[in-house]
């Protein structure tokens, strides 16, 4: 009996530890969540990238990610994809260098462009640049463009006209130049907003030169609110005046428009967006083209898609190929009075600020 007494004592005096220790590990989260020092706050960092700039926000208790690691991973980005760097992956591509090979970066925006350019019926395309070059928004300043110079650049124009086989690209014409600054910019929102998820970050906004990712909620505990430009002439960079609001979560946004990169010649307006397909730069009432994708890098590659084939063609593919995509167009009628359009289901989400 008293060794039956005596085992009874130690099981109950282990359910006691056990419950202290139950009770005791309820306090401590208890403590976590109402403690100060353990609440989410708002980390911002912002810089100059890509030619342009980032605002990166994210909810943390206490870790926060390091400058240098977001730098390093901007720098590798741009040794991959920027044309602006003379020894970077593409750049060596274009200088047809035979020794050169894509990393995962380039191979990940070079097949997702082939896929879109595709769907889009070459009108994305990532060997449009010498076009653009031409008419006076690349490297090189206007000069008087005529047909014949058309003409022979767009021998040298054609998506269909290069691969990437075992990390080398092939071309049919040695002439062919690609640029991948029509996806690029979205590509690395969403490079960015993986190394936040690779930190354990959940609730995060990333933006880069206006192409957007956002994950999770906004420190109000809501999905993020983004304000959409008024697409005119004469509005300020830095304190634009917005068309619409919407909210998103989990998702990527971009922007591709007419109303910026655009000048006058004999009284001629000529925009930035050149059509592959013609070789001039477009000439319809589209004004703007805010696309809604899984990642930026496809919303990034489809609004300017949608720029140059105009409201009518980016409606239609929408909707006969059933894409995963939304989109909100902002359009002139004929009597050039402002107009808007949703498609898809980010029309539930947007509130119209200005018609």
């Amino acid at each position: 009996m008293e060794k039956e007494s005596n085992h009874t004592k130690r099981n109950i005096n282990l359910a006691a530890i056990l419950l202290l220790g139950i009770v005791a590990f309820v306090i401590g989260q208890m403590s976590k969540d109402l403690h100060p020092s353990a609440t989410p706050t708002l980390h911002t960092m912002k810089g100059g990238v890509h030619g342009t700039y980032y605002t990166i926000k994210y909810i943390t208790g206490e870790d926060t990610l390091r400058q240098t690691e977001l730098d390093s991973c901007f720098r590798r980005f741009d040794l991959s994809l920027s044309t602006f760097e003379p020894n970077s992956i593409i750049s060596r591509i274009n200088q047809n260098d035979p020794t050169v090979e894509a990393d995962s970066l380039f191979t990940t925006v070079f097949n997702r462009g082939m896929e879109i350019s595709r769907l889009t019926d070459g009108a994305f395309d990532m060997t449009v640049a010498p076009l653009v070059n031409l008419w006076g928004f690349g490297f090189k300043k206007m000069e008087g463009v005529t047909d014949e110079m058309v003409n022979e650049i767009q021998s040298h124009i054609g998506f269909e006209k290069v691969s990437i086989e075992n990390g080398k690209i092939r071309k049919e014409d040695s002439s062919i130049q690609l640029d991948a600054s029509a996806i690029a910019k979205g590509y690395s929102c969403d490079v960015v907003a993986n190394l936040l998820r690779a930190h354990g970050y959940e609730d995060f906004m990333v933006e880069i030169g206006g192409e957007i990712v956002a994950q999770g909620k906004n420190p109000k505990g809501e999905a993020w609110v983004i304000g959409i430009t008024k697409p005119t002439d004469d509005n300020d960079v830095f304190t634009p005046e917005l068309q619409a609001h919407v909210e998103i979560q989990d998702m990527g946004m971009a922007t591709s428009g007419n109303y910026r990169q655009f000048y006058y010649k004999d009284g001629k307006r000529y925009s930035h967006t050149v059509d592959p397909h013609t070789g001039y730069p477009v000439e319809h009432k589209l004004l703007s083209a805010t696309v809604f994708a899984k990642d930026c890098m496809t919303a990034d590659a489809f609004a300017t898609s949608f720029m140059v084939m105009g409201l009518e063609k980016a409606c239609d593919l929408i909707e006969q190929k059933s894409l995963p995509i939304s989109a909100y167009f902002i359009y002139t009628d004929e009597e050039d009075i402002m107009r808007s359009k949703a498609v898809g289901p980010i029309k539930e989400k947007i509130t119209i600020l200005n018609n």
